[in-house]
């Protein structure tokens, strides 16, 4: 029998037990597919006393887990705690040291350091895998790395933090205001101890910043996507997007322009019967665009013990079986340094506004817009409220630079109330 892949878990929160669980429920069917056993001989967690609702007795403990990532007795370090600095980045480093292979949850730490530890393990001959990084039980990395190595990719996207779509989604579905739904996401346990992190699109930046790295064939370079959070996001703005046939996400892009790396997390309005426009919930999505491909659409839960748990161990059974492959598709020392690039890709935009009830209002506004050399597609006035008349503009394709020149002109028409609204459409 060939000898077993042995694993050092660090954490034993969710994600760490949800690990756990797999291992022992499906060790028969995980040797057989792999052609050895896989096993957990030593964990990590702060709290040895804490119920977890799992037997951990037949493995050895420690408390620091950069002594678990130092043990004789394990093959691979699986790092499941979180976190861009602290022990999370010690533990790692002290594995690569030690010669372990890393299977890692955590975007924060590779979209910090990910470039460097990348080098770290391959220059020692080993592999840093991070499927349940990005997207929970969705197999984006492999489709990237493997199923989709032949074709130069023009564009990746997608709604990758959960939370952030359950609440637009509940936001729509029950008519409730951002601060209302905000809060009810926050009893329900589905924000970061840090809610900034995902309402704030950082968590979602993170995830986005990988996949474009191995897309694009790039250094990871998360200080360079432009991030924008949900929480301007009106219940008005969601109604008058639905009332034009459109949804807004928080919706990740990259691509490679003429000018550079565009990176964006913010806010865009998605064709309401677009495979984005139709997610609901709590569920994530990631649209790959290959040019030999085409498109390609991948959906499931994001996050969870499960679907997270289900992608660490599709990265274990993949070191048990001698599949190593470069931490992001190619070797780190290939990697570009990459031309960040602001978003200048055009694309028509939805403006809402609120002007002046008196004539000649409107005109004005068209002619700012034109003379930034922006045309309407179309354009849409609401019932008159306390002497104010809402106005909604979509526009053709036009540069954000163009859209921000014209909204920066709108104040001296004279007509406008408080202040305009600009969200980019994505066609998808």
């Amino acid at each position: 029998m060939a000898a077993p892949l042995r694993l050092g878990l660090a954490g034993l929160g969710t994600v760490g037990i949800g690990v756990v669980r797999i291992v022992q429920r499906h060790a028969a069917l995980i040797e057989a597919r792999c052609g050895r056993p896989v096993v957990i001989t030593a964990v990590s967690a702060r709290d040895r006393t804490k119920n977890r609702d799992a037997d951990l007795s037949a493995y050895a403990w420690e408390t620091d887990p950069v002594a678990l990532a130092r043990r004789d007795d394990i093959d691979v370090f699986v790092e499941v705690m979180g976190g861009s600095e602290g022990p999370a980045k010690i533990a790692t480093e002290a594995a690569l040291a030690a010669g372990k292979d890393v299977v890692t949850a955590n975007k924060a730490l590779l979209a910090h350091h990910g470039q460097a530890l990348a080098e770290a393990a391959e220059a020692k001959g080993l592999a840093i895998r991070f499927e349940a990084a990005v997207a929970g039980g969705i197999p984006v990395i492999k489709a990237l790395t493997e199923g989709l190595a032949g074709n130069g990719m023009r564009r990746v996207m997608g709604v990758m933090n959960g939370t952030c779509n359950y609440i637009l989604t509940r936001m729509e579905s029950a008519g409730l205001p951002y601060d209302t739904v905000f809060e009810e996401a926050r009893q329900l346990g589905y924000l970061e101890a840090d809610p900034n992190l995902d309402v704030g699109g950082i968590d979602a930046g993170h995830k986005l910043s990988l996949l474009a790295a191995i897309a694009f064939g790039t250094q990871v370079s998360f200080d360079a996507v432009e991030l924008e959070g949900i929480g301007a996001i009106s219940i008005d703005d969601i109604r008058h997007a639905a009332d034009l046939g459109f949804r807004i996400k928080l919706l990740g892009v990259a691509q490679m322009s003429g000018r550079g790396l565009e990176q964006r997390m913010t806010p865009c309005l998605v064709p309401m019967d677009s495979p984005l426009g139709q997610l609901q919930g709590g569920t994530n999505m990631v649209v790959l665009e290959g040019d030999a491909v085409g498109q390609i659409v991948l959906r499931g839960p994001g996050a969870g013990e499960g679907p997270t748990a289900s992608a660490v161990m599709a990265d274990v059974i993949d070191l048990a079986r001698g599949l190593r492959l470069p931490t992001f598709g190619q070797p780190a020392s290939r990697l570009a340094v990459p031309v960040a690039a602001k978003v200048a890709t055009p694309a028509p935009y939805y403006l809402r506004m609120t002007l002046l009830d008196k004539p000649g209002a409107l005109a004005k506004i068209a002619t700012t817009l034109g003379d930034a050399g922006i045309s309407i597609d179309r354009m849409r006035q609401y019932g008159h409220a306390g002497g104010n008349a809402p106005v909604l503009i979509v526009t053709h394709k036009a540069t954000g630079a163009d859209i921000a020149h014209a909204i920066g002109r709108f104040a001296a028409t004279g007509v406008l109330v408080g202040d305009p609204v600009a969200i980019r459409i994505e066609e998808v």
